[in-house]
């Protein structure tokens, strides 16, 4: 298996890319492109050990930057790591591609280059959050901030083949996040979406108000793009600041923050968004995980992971023949 990965993207690139592909090279039968400006990639590969046989550099002589306009970046940096590891996904040269760059373009350069699945319209970013017993998968995270019913119903098939597949899960639960529990609550989208999510083969348990995102009550939460990215950051801010109020009340109490670590290092996993690594962008034609943007070597070995396991598991033929068991393709 060959996993492309954007050495230039993120905060702490290149460093923290090429540790974290280093360590994923680990795995077994698992080929690392390391794709970026082609001496900055060496010299932090000079720093580390590894089989010469998992990790190979590719040249890209541009970078897309954090905050540049996605579609004008893609449409004039066409050698960028970005641009080129999706390219490699389109030519069958890499399985998948991982990047922890500039999101809007990542979306942008795999609709561009790799085009939608047959059925869908709108692709989705698929994030992992944590509840009381586990986790669940929330989308979209961002990909598509204004959506119709039928985007949302198509989220819903798409969380839900992945969350089966990927992770196991039998039957997973599908919530649709609105303002209410009756099927009457929420705008017209949200409405229409419930109707068709009632009508579907999805196990579909009904609308989850916000009190119970967390709550274990589903393994699926649908919303669109502009809501699923405040909650996503929403959620990165109160995690961050839960665990500095815990150190705090263990200083202002002055309990031995060693009688605790076994518990507090639990729960700082639970809710480390580098223990889940990246976020799949379901929907377009070929594998791509976005990992966050101040990504870790951990977090990257985990997004490489991610992306691994979708390839293992046939995520996008599974998708399809979903659809096509829908109705909604032939």
């Amino acid at each position: 298996m060959w996993i492309a990965v954007d050495a230039m993207g993120g905060d702490n690139a290149p460093r923290a890319i090429v540790e974290g592909a280093v360590l994923a090279s680990q795995q077994e039968n698992l080929h690392i492109l390391l794709v970026g400006r082609e001496g900055d990639v060496n010299q932090e590969l000079k720093k580390h050990k590894f089989n010469p046989g998992s990790i190979f550099v590719i040249n890209a002589s541009q970078v897309i930057g954090m905050d540049e306009s996605p579609v004008a970046a893609c449409k004039e940096k066409t050698d960028s790591s970005i641009m080129v590891c999706a390219r490699l996904v389109k030519e069958t040269k890499a399985d998948a591609f991982v990047s922890a760059g500039n999101t809007g373009a990542v979306v942008v350069s795999s609709l561009f280059t790799l085009g939608k699945l047959e059925g869908i319209d709108r692709p989705a970013i698929a994030v992992m959050l944590p509840t009381l017993k586990g986790f669940f998968l929330l989308l979209d995270g961002g990909a598509t901030v204004d959506c119709k019913p039928k985007n949302l119903f198509q989220f819903a098939m798409m969380g839900s083949i992945f969350m089966e597949y990927v992770y196991g899960y039998r039957n997973p639960r599908v919530g649709l996040l609105s303002v209410g529990e009756e099927p009457s609550k929420g705008n017209e989208v949200t409405v229409a979406a419930h109707e068709l999510l009632k009508k579907s083969k999805i196990n579909f348990i009904g609308n989850i108000e916000g009190n119970d995102i967390v709550g274990n009550k589903v393994d699926v939460l649908v919303c669109d793009g502009f809501v699923g990215n405040i909650v996503l950051k929403f959620a990165e801010n109160l995690f961050r600041v839960a665990g500095i109020l815990v150190r705090r009340e263990f200083a202002r109490q002055k309990i031995v923050p060693s009688l605790f670590q076994e518990a507090y290092e639990s729960f700082r996993k639970r809710v480390d968004y580098a223990e889940y690594g990246g976020m799949p962008l379901l929907g377009v034609n070929g594998i791509c995980v976005i990992s966050h943007g101040r990504s870790s070597p951990k977090a990257i070995k985990n997004a490489i992971r991610v992306a691994s396991e979708s390839v293992v598991h046939n995520l996008n033929q599974n998708i399809g023949e979903y659809l096509k068991r829908e109705g909604v393709i032939s």
